[in-house]
């Protein structure tokens, strides 16, 4: 594939024309230089962690956040092992046979919660469509040893579409986590390139669910990605679908290719335009959002739904 012509956008970085391959370890645009994660504290969790043998997203997807959010209290856990049975074009979580059966595990990871003291506890799977109840019952063991052992923490829970099932759904929300979110990730056009196997409406379907079975004591919340060729009607459209379907906290973030065999970033989003689509996203009557370059989805997410409670009170 021969590369064209390039153009730049607001920012100053290249957008790629048609026939265009971004090199994969090309220089990012200065906004994305954080400081390297460090210090006592983050020593100690990272110990805690790995010595209790468990996953944490912050780690499998090398969130740039990773020291600040420890810091803070928060944490993302990956239960039900490391590997997916479906494929995602940017995610670099590894797919094939899952073998991971741990009936202990939301006893383990209650119990870290609590030795880290946190205060915002984000629990995620990877997709499990090869259990009869796709996960659901791991997620159920997690929230209630958590509510057991760590009761003053706040349980997020970021779970996969069940396949657009209700039962398994149901079961989750009956243990009342204080947020439900399954992220979109990218806008309806891009789903067969970047979401195979996954439905744009299903996702918010499960999303819209949620909130019809957990009522009040539920925040509904979502996330998507910039950088995989979206443009910004496309992603005003899918943050109005999201409202539709009663979501009240969204994330947004630059999508950061992680190996060469992941799909290419097509352009990289200035800080000014995150500005601009969180203004228009709370327009649209959103609670709480966060849209930035290093945005993810459990960026504080903490103070994220301080800021949902606040407005909806």
């Amino acid at each position: 594939m021969s590369p064209t012509r390039s153009r730049a956008n607001p920012g100053g970085a290249r957008v790629l024309e048609m026939g265009e391959v971004r090199p994969f370890r090309e220089r990012k645009p200065p906004w994305f230089k954080v400081p390297a994660p460090g210090g006592a504290r983050y020593r100690e969790l990272k110990q805690m962690i790995e010595g209790a043998s468990l996953h944490t997203v912050c780690e499998e997807a090398a969130c740039p956040n990773i020291g600040e959010c420890w810091q803070r209290g928060t944490a993302t856990f990956m239960i039900l092992g490391d590997t997916c049975t479906r494929r995602c074009g940017f995610c670099n979580v590894k797919t094939g046979k899952p073998t991971h059966n741990d009936p202990l595990e939301p006893l383990r990871v209650a119990q870290q919660v609590k030795r880290m003291g946190l205060r915002h506890a984000v629990i995620t799977s990877v997709d499990r469509d090869d259990l009869p109840d796709l996960g659901a019952s791991a997620f159920v063991g997690v929230i209630r040893s958590i509510r057991m052992l760590a009761p003053g923490c706040k349980v997020e829970v970021l779970t996969p579409d069940f396949r657009g099932e209700e039962m398994p759904l149901a079961r989750v929300i009956a243990e009342r986590p204080d947020v439900f979110n399954h992220n979109v990730e990218t806008v309806p056009r891009l789903y067969p390139l970047a979401r195979r196997g996954s439905k744009f409406l299903r996702s918010c379907r499960v999303l819209w669910n949620a909130k019809q079975m957990g009522g009040d004591d539920v925040v509904t919340k979502s996330g998507l990605m910039t950088g995989l060729g979206e443009t910004k009607e496309e992603l005003l459209e899918a943050f109005g679908i999201l409202r539709e379907h009663d979501v009240q906290v969204l994330t947004v973030g630059q999508y950061l290719r992680p190996t060469k065999n992941h799909l290419p970033v097509v352009r990289y989003w200035h800080p000014e335009e995150f500005a601009e689509l969180e203004r228009e996203a709370y327009k649209m009557g959103f609670e709480s959002v966060a849209a930035g370059p290093l945005v993810r989805s459990s960026y504080h997410a903490e103070q994220t739904l301080e800021r949902a409670a606040a407005r909806a009170g």
